[in-house]
């Protein structure tokens, strides 16, 4: 299947609609924010359902307490900050107080990975994923654009437990059919192939299919794979994709220490170990440029895809 889009939009705003259509399905979730309703496109849900919605102020470990407290009472909390402060700002208080006692909590994190752009090296959060994977119990989802960042979002009311959603800032291309089937821990094949395994998450998944095309037209064979949910990894998608491939490469927006490639490369070596090449940051802090540019330097674009699949191609 061949993958094209007719318009960009932020897959924040995805998250926005699923939290609005949930105001109106489902009367447990309540919504907590600090300070950042409009960037975390709040306003529907406040609209549809402002009993149901808390204002904190930028006091992010709080917001995390008292969600973990509502959550006690049978709401279902859905939290809303950049990943960076969803994260590293309040650690603590969503390891003792939301994956200790296995809370119903959302953690819902925009302005996630480099392409938070012009903003910097500081609100560039490229270790959230190996953060919260590493917390027992907690779900890490990663959606690939807009209707699947609304699909995640309705679903995860769903899960009796935490779960970390990540999502962002730049307009990106909407390719999912907007009823794609979103279930936790199982990935998606976006295409067959039969020369190497590309498997992406987050915005990556786009540069995989144009990586995958363009590489078509050189006579090489790509399967694509979205892996949506990090925590817990679909092993079997991909491990039945490199019986027939026999390489594979993993692309992330985040560093290549402890990231989604990390978790595949160790699910590997247990199970059929395979030649593997990383897609991600390799192990520094961002800084401030347009989401593209950063997307080059870096080295996480469909160009960056494209000469990983040639290195990985190279080794066998």
């Amino acid at each position: 299947m061949k993958y094209t889009y007719t318009e960009k939009k932020d897959t924040r705003s995805g998250f926005g609609a699923g939290l609005a259509h949930l105001a109106e399905s489902n009367p447990n979730v309540v919504a907590l924010c600090a300070d950042l309703i409009g960037s975390l496109k709040m306003e529907k849900f406040i609209e549809l359902a402002p009993e149901r919605f808390y204002q904190v102020g930028i006091a992010e470990a709080n917001m995390m307490g008292v969600a973990a407290g509502l959550s006690i009472n049978g709401k279902i909390p859905f939290t809303g900050t950049f990943a960076n402060f969803s994260t590293s700002r309040v650690y603590d208080q969503i390891r003792q107080s939301i994956a200790y006692s296995g809370k119903n909590v959302k953690i819902c994190a925009s302005h996630a990975g480099l392409t938070l752009g012009e903003d910097g090296a500081t609100h560039q959060v490229l270790e959230d994923i190996g953060m919260m994977k590493m917390l027992p119990g907690m779900v890490v989802i990663n959606p690939c654009d807009y209707n699947q960042t609304k699909a995640a979002t309705i679903a995860i009311a769903e899960y009796q437990g935490p779960v970390y959603l990540r999502f962002g800032r730049p307009a990106v291309p909407v390719f999912l059919p907007e009823d794609t089937k979103f279930e936790i821990g199982k990935g998606i094949l976006l295409q067959e192939g039969t020369d190497v395994t590309i498997v992406a998450t987050g915005h990556l998944v786009w540069e995989a299919l144009v990586a995958a095309e363009e590489l078509e037209k050189e006579g090489v064979s790509c399967e694509v794979i979205n892996i949506h949910t990090i925590k817990p990894l679909d092993e079997e998608i991909i491990l039945k994709s490199v019986e027939k491939t026999n390489r594979l490469v993993s692309c992330e927006e985040h560093n290549y220490l402890g990231g989604l490639g990390e978790s595949i490369a160790g699910m590997l070596a247990r199970r059929r170990p395979t030649p593997q090449e990383f897609v991600a940051v390799n192990d520094t802090f961002g800084e401030s440029a347009t989401p593209a540019e950063l997307m080059k330097k870096y080295g996480i674009d469909s160009q960056a895809v494209k000469q990983a699949v040639k290195r990985v191609m190279a080794r066998m």
